[in-house]
């Protein structure tokens, strides 16, 4: 690096789908700030970008948010200024559009009624409409925010308490969420009629905690108690817990790749383990794409489970050849001399060991572009593998997801315009096949799943272009 120049920053690329939100909620307790805390940072695989805690004591609203994960931006003296028994958090992930404070969660405002404070997990499919509606209204927008446009609505209800707004105001959006609101004198809990994203409830001592998965529970000790069902709405206040199903029935729809990817492996949604889903996923895979190899290996960490259940349902063995680095952040400062896939390295390193002179069967996850999937081909060569063929433990993802995952446009997704032999060329495998749809259900078990990222088709209409992707996405900033 010449002397005076600058180092060249560089964003870690990371070819998955992301969730785009995690929300924590606390009702009655003393401690409520610091548990919030502790549950965001179980949550921070759903959000890195920002994060942030909102409180009430004696009617008065006190937050704080900033950019950054959990441990970085909390700290023990800003904890202490966030004082009360009820509070709600967020973290959010990053997307490729503004990366701006002011899009961090929760959302806090004054209305008629007194403070409120909203955390949102998913996406107003219609917020475009919406937020055209209220701007013409007189309301005026500070962020690019879709949870902004419930704000206004809430402000322009003419219902006389709080819940009874936030049930008016949710009965004019469409799309996915689950949402936490703090008012004054309670906590709200709601989750969208088709269900999209989890939404747990728990027990801790005299507290209700409430989280988007239920793990988090278990680091401050709370007992699950039960899923918050699709429509539903828990009000907890100082007279208890209530619930009501305020909106139209609909059809039960939460996101399959919740099963595939997002949620923690030690995480339960609607009954179902996410780690033994997974292995049942690798398992239906071996069923289905078997291929004569000596060993078979995860891309870790979320391929591991599935790389599991193919090893055991083939008898090939499974082993460690890829060991992922746990200390690299978004981004790093790239060489004054260019080395060839830097980035992938920074984050994956080869066992040669384990690959020389293998036939090596690679289990991932997903593959959306297929950039980084290609970086991994060559380097399991480098290393020495005889073969290296790619399987995929959730079917070929073709279409953008509309329901609060940060996605590429459908053009950038390599499944939606090439065959399996096409990519299997690209990113330089001996073979690649994906898991079926049908194999999939019948792997995660259950049913009532969106699997619009696999097949096309939506449950809930948007308005927007179905080909904007990310970039629309970015401004919605969920």
């Amino acid at each position: 690096m010449q002397p005076g120049s600058s180092p060249k920053l560089t964003l870690i690329e990371d070819d998955h789908f992301h969730d785009q939100c995690g929300v924590f909620g606390v009702y009655g307790s003393p401690e409520a700030a610091n548990l919030t805390y502790l549950g965001l940072h179980a949550l921070q695989h759903r959000g890195q970008e920002s994060a942030g805690i909102a409180t009430t004591r004696n009617g008065h609203l006190s937050m704080h948010r900033a950019l950054g994960l959990v441990r970085d931006v909390f700290t023990e003296e800003i904890l202490a200024r966030l004082s009360g028994d009820r509070a709600i958090g967020h973290v959010r992930y990053s997307t490729a559009g503004e990366t701006h404070v002011k899009n961090a969660q929760p959302l806090a405002v004054d209305y008629a009624l007194g403070s409120i404070a909203v955390a949102h997990n998913g996406n107003f499919t219609n917020y475009e409409e919406l937020r055209e509606q209220l701007e013409s209204r007189g309301s005026i927008f500070q962020s690019t925010n879709d949870s902004e446009a419930l704000v206004h609505l809430i402000a322009h209800s003419q219902e006389a308490t709080p819940v009874d707004r936030v049930a008016d105001a949710l009965r004019q959006v469409r799309g996915a969420f689950t949402l936490l609101f703090l008012t004054p004198n309670e906590l709200i809990a709601v989750r969208d009629p088709n269900g999209f994203r989890p939404l747990s409830i728990g027990r801790s001592k005299n507290a209700y905690v409430f989280a988007s998965e239920p793990p988090a529970f278990e680091l401050i000790a709370a007992e699950y108690m039960r899923d918050i069902e699709p429509g539903e709405m828990v009000v907890v206040s100082e007279s208890g817990l209530r619930s009501y199903f305020p909106f139209a029935k609909a059809e039960r729809r939460m996101c399959i790749f919740e099963y595939v990817y997002f949620s923690r492996p030690d995480s339960t949604l609607s009954g179902i383990n996410v780690y033994e889903a997974r292995k049942r996923l690798g398992a239906r895979l071996a069923d289905e794409a078997p291929v004569d190899a000596d060993v078979v290996i995860a891309v870790p960490d979320s391929g591991v489970a599935a790389a599991l259940g193919y090893a055991q349902r083939s008898g090939i063995p499974l082993e460690v050849g890829l060991i992922r680095s746990h200390y690299v952040g978004r981004t790093f400062i790239e060489p004054e001399s260019s080395i060839r896939h830097f980035g992938v390295r920074l984050k994956l390193s080869p066992v040669h060991e384990v690959l020389r002179g293998k036939r090596v069967i690679v289990v991932d996850d997903s593959i959306v572009r297929g950039t980084t999937s290609r970086k991994i081909v060559k380097m399991l060569r480098d290393a020495g593998a005889k073969e290296v063929h790619m399987r995929i433990s959730a079917p070929p993802t073709k279409f953008p997801c509309y329901y609060g995952i940060d996605t590429p446009s459908r053009s950038e997704l390599i499944a939606s315009s090439h065959t399996g032999e096409e990519i299997a060329k690209y990113i330089t495998s001996d073979s690649i096949a994906y898991l079926s749809c049908e194999g999939m259900h019948q792997a995660v078990g259950g049913t009532g799943y969106c699997d619009a990222c696999f097949t096309g088709e939506y449950p809930v209409p948007f308005s927007r272009n179905r080909d904007t992707g990310r970039r629309q996405l970015a401004l919605i900033g969920v």
